[in-house]
């Protein structure tokens, strides 16, 4: 599954959920271990938790295994990292104390549908 794939399968997961404020950051040009960052949040720990759960189940059921999930436990900042692509959860206020939108301020951002996977979509020729 390409980068641009698993940042739309992520994104509709985590929008169907309920997940606020979700932004995907275009790291490529500006990191050496990650193409695409979403980041999103909860408005409580319960939330956070229910997001990565529920994309941790999407993932597998694409066939794409993270190469580690940090923080499910605590669920202040979840981070799901699929190589490429890393997803961060965030409850709120962790969010705007550790503010990585302000750390990557240089990195294009696409919200809320990630255009170059869905550009091939719903055109049937």
């Amino acid at each position: 599954m390409s980068a641009a794939e698993k940042v739309n399968l992520c994104v509709q997961t985590l929008l169907a959920k309920k997940a606020l404020d979700l932004v995907v950051l275009d790291v490529r040009a500006i990191s050496s271990f990650a193409d695409y960052f979403i980041i999103c949040s909860g408005t409580s720990h319960r939330q956070v938790a229910a997001l990565a759960g529920h994309l941790e189940e999407a993932l597998k059921q694409h066939g794409v295994r993270p190469l580690g999930i940090e923080g499910p436990q605590e669920a202040r900042w979840v981070l799901v990292d699929c190589n490429d692509v890393i997803i961060h959860i965030f409850y709120q206020p962790w969010r705007e104390f550790y503010d990585l939108e302000g750390l990557w301020l240089e990195a294009p951002r696409e919200f809320p549908v990630f255009r170059e996977a869905s550009a091939n979509q719903g055109h049937g020729g």
